[in-house]
Protein backbone atom coordinates (compact mmCIF):
# COMPACT_ATOMS: atom_id res chain seq x y z
CA UNK A 1 0.00 0.00 0.00
CA UNK A 2 1.29 3.66 -1.14
CA UNK A 3 1.74 6.20 1.83
CA UNK A 4 0.24 9.72 0.20
CA UNK A 5 0.41 11.36 3.72
CA UNK A 6 2.92 13.32 2.30
CA UNK A 7 2.20 13.64 -1.38
CA UNK A 8 0.38 16.78 -2.62
CA UNK A 9 -2.39 17.60 -5.62
CA UNK A 10 -1.80 20.88 -7.31
CA UNK A 11 -5.44 21.89 -7.49
CA UNK A 12 -7.31 23.55 -4.05
CA UNK A 13 -9.23 26.70 -2.98
CA UNK A 14 -8.98 28.32 0.63
CA UNK A 15 -10.98 32.15 1.52
CA UNK A 16 -10.96 33.78 4.55
CA UNK A 17 -13.24 37.09 4.96
CA UNK A 18 -12.41 39.16 8.69
CA UNK A 19 -14.58 41.67 7.49
CA UNK A 20 -11.65 44.71 6.92
CA UNK A 21 -10.01 42.17 4.43
CA UNK A 22 -10.59 39.12 2.64
CA UNK A 23 -7.95 36.46 1.42
CA UNK A 24 -8.83 34.20 -2.13
CA UNK A 25 -5.95 31.39 -2.84
CA UNK A 26 -6.66 29.16 -5.87
CA UNK A 27 -4.21 26.40 -7.08
CA UNK A 28 -4.12 24.75 -10.58
CA UNK A 29 -1.98 22.32 -12.48
CA UNK A 30 1.17 23.72 -13.95
CA UNK A 31 4.58 22.80 -15.39
CA UNK A 32 6.16 24.79 -12.31
CA UNK A 33 5.58 27.26 -9.85
CA UNK A 34 3.35 30.18 -10.94
CA UNK A 35 2.42 32.98 -8.59
CA UNK A 36 -0.28 35.73 -9.18
CA UNK A 37 -0.85 38.16 -6.45
CA UNK A 38 -3.66 40.58 -7.25
CA UNK A 39 -3.37 43.00 -4.32
CA UNK A 40 -4.82 46.66 -3.91
CA UNK A 41 -3.26 49.67 -4.77
CA UNK A 42 -0.65 50.80 -2.11
CA UNK A 43 -0.04 47.27 -0.58
CA UNK A 44 2.81 46.43 -3.20
CA UNK A 45 5.31 45.56 -0.27
CA UNK A 46 3.49 42.48 0.14
CA UNK A 47 4.62 40.79 -2.79
CA UNK A 48 7.62 39.60 -1.68
CA UNK A 49 6.93 37.84 1.45
CA UNK A 50 4.02 37.06 0.14
CA UNK A 51 5.58 34.60 -2.35
CA UNK A 52 8.30 33.79 -0.26
CA UNK A 53 6.13 32.34 2.10
CA UNK A 54 4.25 30.59 -0.37
CA UNK A 55 7.28 28.95 -2.16
CA UNK A 56 8.25 27.47 1.02
CA UNK A 57 5.44 24.88 1.14
CA UNK A 58 4.39 25.13 -2.27
CA UNK A 59 7.10 23.49 -4.94
CA UNK A 60 4.47 23.32 -8.15
CA UNK A 61 1.50 24.81 -9.79
CA UNK A 62 -0.22 27.55 -10.48
CA UNK A 63 -1.65 29.59 -7.51
CA UNK A 64 -3.60 32.77 -7.73
CA UNK A 65 -3.93 34.90 -4.32
CA UNK A 66 -6.40 37.94 -4.11
CA UNK A 67 -7.17 40.29 -1.65
CA UNK A 68 -9.96 42.55 -1.01
CA UNK A 69 -9.81 45.40 1.32
CA UNK A 70 -13.04 46.70 2.66
CA UNK A 71 -14.53 50.49 1.96
CA UNK A 72 -14.39 53.02 5.06
CA UNK A 73 -18.02 54.03 6.11
CA UNK A 74 -17.32 57.79 6.29
CA UNK A 75 -18.79 58.80 2.86
CA UNK A 76 -22.78 58.84 2.49
CA UNK A 77 -22.95 56.62 -0.75
CA UNK A 78 -21.81 57.64 -4.38
CA UNK A 79 -21.14 61.01 -5.12
CA UNK A 80 -19.87 62.95 -7.89
CA UNK A 81 -15.92 64.15 -8.28
CA UNK A 82 -15.97 67.45 -9.34
CA UNK A 83 -12.34 67.42 -10.64
CA UNK A 84 -12.94 64.13 -11.92
CA UNK A 85 -16.29 65.34 -13.95
CA UNK A 86 -14.50 68.25 -15.44
CA UNK A 87 -11.97 66.09 -16.66
CA UNK A 88 -14.21 63.93 -18.29
CA UNK A 89 -16.04 66.61 -20.04
CA UNK A 90 -13.05 67.89 -21.65
CA UNK A 91 -12.33 64.63 -22.98
CA UNK A 92 -15.67 64.06 -24.36
CA UNK A 93 -15.38 67.52 -25.87
CA UNK A 94 -11.83 67.16 -27.61
CA UNK A 95 -13.51 63.64 -28.80
CA UNK A 96 -16.88 65.79 -30.80
CA UNK A 97 -14.22 68.02 -32.15
CA UNK A 98 -12.04 65.46 -33.49
CA UNK A 99 -15.25 63.83 -34.84
CA UNK A 100 -16.42 67.24 -36.69
CA UNK A 101 -13.43 67.87 -38.47
CA UNK A 102 -13.17 64.84 -39.77
CA UNK A 103 -17.00 65.02 -40.78
CA UNK A 104 -17.93 61.71 -38.15
CA UNK A 105 -21.55 62.09 -36.69
CA UNK A 106 -21.69 60.87 -33.17
CA UNK A 107 -24.10 60.86 -30.94
CA UNK A 108 -23.61 62.40 -27.56
CA UNK A 109 -23.28 60.31 -24.30
CA UNK A 110 -25.69 60.36 -21.53
CA UNK A 111 -25.63 61.00 -18.57
CA UNK A 112 -25.15 57.72 -17.22
CA UNK A 113 -22.74 56.76 -19.74
CA UNK A 114 -21.09 59.92 -18.85
CA UNK A 115 -20.91 59.14 -15.05
CA UNK A 116 -19.32 55.38 -15.33
CA UNK A 117 -16.56 57.51 -16.58
CA UNK A 118 -13.67 56.56 -14.60
CA UNK A 119 -12.74 59.22 -12.30
CA UNK A 120 -16.53 60.77 -12.39
CA UNK A 121 -18.41 59.10 -9.30
CA UNK A 122 -17.25 58.54 -5.96
CA UNK A 123 -18.24 56.47 -3.46
CA UNK A 124 -17.80 58.64 -0.52
CA UNK A 125 -15.36 55.97 1.49
CA UNK A 126 -11.65 55.90 1.27
CA UNK A 127 -10.11 52.35 1.31
CA UNK A 128 -8.48 52.35 4.87
CA UNK A 129 -4.94 50.20 4.42
CA UNK A 130 -4.59 47.55 7.18
CA UNK A 131 -1.25 46.62 8.76
CA UNK A 132 0.61 44.53 7.25
CA UNK A 133 1.83 42.33 9.47
CA UNK A 134 -1.81 41.88 10.21
CA UNK A 135 -2.46 40.67 6.62
CA UNK A 136 0.07 38.32 6.59
CA UNK A 137 -0.27 36.51 9.61
CA UNK A 138 -4.14 36.03 8.20
CA UNK A 139 -2.38 35.03 4.65
CA UNK A 140 -0.20 32.52 7.16
CA UNK A 141 -3.87 30.93 8.31
CA UNK A 142 -5.48 30.71 4.70
CA UNK A 143 -2.08 29.30 3.08
CA UNK A 144 -2.66 26.60 5.60
CA UNK A 145 -6.46 25.96 4.52
CA UNK A 146 -4.94 25.23 0.96
CA UNK A 147 -2.21 23.73 1.78
CA UNK A 148 -4.36 20.99 3.94
CA UNK A 149 -6.99 20.65 0.90
CA UNK A 150 -3.92 20.27 -1.33
CA UNK A 151 -2.28 17.55 0.97
CA UNK A 152 -6.07 15.88 1.55
CA UNK A 153 -7.04 15.41 -2.48
CA UNK A 154 -2.90 14.45 -3.13
CA UNK A 155 -3.57 11.61 -0.50
CA UNK A 156 -6.93 10.45 -2.58
CA UNK A 157 -4.85 10.06 -5.64
CA UNK A 158 -1.86 8.47 -4.18
CA UNK A 159 -4.34 5.75 -3.06
CA UNK A 160 -5.70 5.66 -6.49
CA UNK A 161 -1.73 5.43 -8.29
CA UNK A 162 -0.91 2.94 -5.65
CA UNK A 163 -3.69 0.14 -6.59
CA UNK A 164 -2.82 1.45 -9.87
CA UNK A 165 0.31 0.29 -9.55
CA UNK A 166 -0.05 -2.62 -8.01
CA UNK A 167 -2.48 -3.69 -11.27
CA UNK A 168 0.64 -2.75 -13.51
CA UNK A 169 2.75 -4.84 -11.19
CA UNK A 170 0.10 -7.84 -11.73
CA UNK A 171 -0.45 -7.31 -15.25
CA UNK A 172 3.51 -7.76 -15.65
CA UNK A 173 3.99 -10.78 -13.67
CA UNK A 174 0.92 -12.29 -16.26
CA UNK A 175 2.61 -11.29 -19.07
CA UNK A 176 6.30 -12.50 -17.59
CA UNK A 177 3.64 -16.33 -17.46
CA UNK A 178 2.49 -15.59 -20.82
CA UNK A 179 5.98 -15.14 -22.30
CA UNK A 180 7.32 -18.31 -20.54
CA UNK A 181 4.89 -20.04 -22.05
CA UNK A 182 5.35 -18.71 -25.54
CA UNK A 183 8.71 -19.63 -25.76
CA UNK A 184 8.43 -23.11 -25.22
CA UNK A 185 5.60 -22.97 -27.96
CA UNK A 186 8.01 -20.85 -30.32
CA UNK A 187 10.81 -23.24 -29.87
CA UNK A 188 8.76 -26.28 -30.71
CA UNK A 189 6.85 -24.23 -33.91
CA UNK A 190 10.71 -23.25 -34.57
CA UNK A 191 11.56 -27.24 -34.70
CA UNK A 192 8.59 -27.75 -37.00
CA UNK A 193 9.77 -25.68 -39.38
CA UNK A 194 13.45 -26.33 -39.75
CA UNK A 195 12.31 -30.05 -40.37
CA UNK A 196 9.99 -28.81 -42.83
CA UNK A 197 12.03 -26.82 -44.89
CA UNK A 198 14.96 -29.59 -44.96
CA UNK A 199 12.26 -31.81 -46.57
CA UNK A 200 11.37 -29.29 -49.04
CA UNK A 201 14.73 -28.53 -49.82
CA UNK A 202 17.74 -30.81 -49.54
CA UNK A 203 20.43 -28.13 -50.31
CA UNK A 204 19.24 -25.67 -47.26
CA UNK A 205 21.93 -25.22 -45.04
CA UNK A 206 20.28 -26.16 -41.42
CA UNK A 207 22.43 -24.63 -39.27
CA UNK A 208 22.24 -21.12 -41.88
CA UNK A 209 18.20 -21.76 -41.02
CA UNK A 210 18.92 -22.32 -37.43
CA UNK A 211 20.75 -19.60 -36.88
CA UNK A 212 18.44 -17.49 -39.13
CA UNK A 213 15.42 -18.75 -36.48
CA UNK A 214 17.89 -17.61 -33.46
CA UNK A 215 18.22 -14.51 -34.44
CA UNK A 216 13.94 -14.09 -35.06
CA UNK A 217 13.81 -15.57 -31.07
CA UNK A 218 15.70 -12.82 -30.03
CA UNK A 219 14.03 -10.22 -31.77
CA UNK A 220 10.69 -11.39 -30.20
CA UNK A 221 12.57 -12.17 -26.81
CA UNK A 222 10.25 -9.69 -24.34
CA UNK A 223 12.84 -10.80 -21.05
CA UNK A 224 14.03 -7.14 -21.30
CA UNK A 225 10.96 -5.00 -21.35
CA UNK A 226 9.60 -7.17 -18.51
CA UNK A 227 12.74 -6.05 -16.62
CA UNK A 228 11.99 -2.91 -16.81
CA UNK A 229 8.86 -2.80 -16.28
CA UNK A 230 9.52 -4.40 -12.85
CA UNK A 231 12.06 -1.89 -12.16
CA UNK A 232 9.80 0.83 -13.12
CA UNK A 233 7.05 -0.33 -10.48
CA UNK A 234 10.02 -0.53 -7.65
CA UNK A 235 10.83 3.14 -8.70
CA UNK A 236 7.29 4.04 -8.70
CA UNK A 237 6.54 2.73 -5.21
CA UNK A 238 9.79 4.21 -4.15
CA UNK A 239 8.76 7.95 -5.12
CA UNK A 240 5.17 7.26 -3.66
CA UNK A 241 7.05 6.22 -0.02
CA UNK A 242 9.37 9.13 -0.55
CA UNK A 243 6.68 12.00 -0.62
CA UNK A 244 6.66 15.65 -1.88
CA UNK A 245 6.74 17.16 -5.01
CA UNK A 246 7.38 14.09 -7.08
CA UNK A 247 5.05 14.95 -10.04
CA UNK A 248 7.33 15.30 -12.64
CA UNK A 249 9.50 12.73 -11.58
CA UNK A 250 6.69 10.24 -11.80
CA UNK A 251 5.24 11.56 -15.06
CA UNK A 252 8.91 10.87 -16.46
CA UNK A 253 8.94 7.30 -15.48
CA UNK A 254 5.18 6.78 -16.88
CA UNK A 255 6.91 7.92 -20.13
CA UNK A 256 9.04 4.88 -19.45
CA UNK A 257 6.28 2.79 -18.42
CA UNK A 258 4.39 3.32 -21.48
CA UNK A 259 7.72 2.42 -23.54
CA UNK A 260 8.54 -0.63 -22.12
CA UNK A 261 4.16 -1.69 -22.85
CA UNK A 262 4.38 -0.12 -26.30
CA UNK A 263 7.79 -2.68 -27.46
CA UNK A 264 5.71 -5.78 -25.32
CA UNK A 265 2.93 -5.25 -27.64
CA UNK A 266 5.24 -5.16 -31.00
CA UNK A 267 7.01 -7.74 -30.50
CA UNK A 268 4.66 -9.89 -28.75
CA UNK A 269 3.55 -12.58 -31.57
CA UNK A 270 1.06 -13.84 -29.08
CA UNK A 271 -2.54 -12.62 -28.95
CA UNK A 272 -2.78 -13.53 -24.85
CA UNK A 273 0.39 -11.79 -24.44
CA UNK A 274 -0.88 -8.79 -26.81
CA UNK A 275 -3.86 -8.42 -24.72
CA UNK A 276 -2.14 -8.41 -21.42
CA UNK A 277 0.60 -5.68 -23.30
CA UNK A 278 -2.67 -3.30 -24.29
CA UNK A 279 -4.13 -3.87 -20.64
CA UNK A 280 -0.57 -2.60 -19.42
CA UNK A 281 -0.85 0.62 -21.44
CA UNK A 282 -4.80 1.00 -20.70
CA UNK A 283 -3.25 1.27 -16.89
CA UNK A 284 -0.12 3.06 -17.61
CA UNK A 285 -2.69 5.69 -19.52
CA UNK A 286 -4.78 6.10 -16.26
CA UNK A 287 -1.96 6.55 -13.91
CA UNK A 288 -0.37 8.95 -16.06
CA UNK A 289 -3.80 11.12 -15.68
CA UNK A 290 -3.40 10.97 -12.22
CA UNK A 291 0.15 11.72 -11.62
CA UNK A 292 -0.47 14.88 -13.82
CA UNK A 293 -2.22 16.05 -10.65
CA UNK A 294 0.30 15.79 -8.37
CA UNK A 295 3.20 18.88 -7.05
Amino acid sequence: MVNGENVQSMTGFAARDGGAWAWELRGVNARGLDVRLRLPDGLGALEAPLRARLGAVVKRGAVTVSLRLARGNGGAGARVDAEGLAAALVALAAVQAAADDTGLAITAPTAVEVAAMRGVLSDGGETVLPDAEALLADFDRVLGDLTAMRAGEGAAIAMVIGEQIDRIAALTAQAAELAAARTVTQAETFRKNVSRLMVMAADLDEGRVAQELAMLAVKADVTEEIDRLNAHVVAARALMADGGPIGRKLDFLMQEFNREANTLCSKSGDAALTATGLDLKLVIDQMREQVQNLE
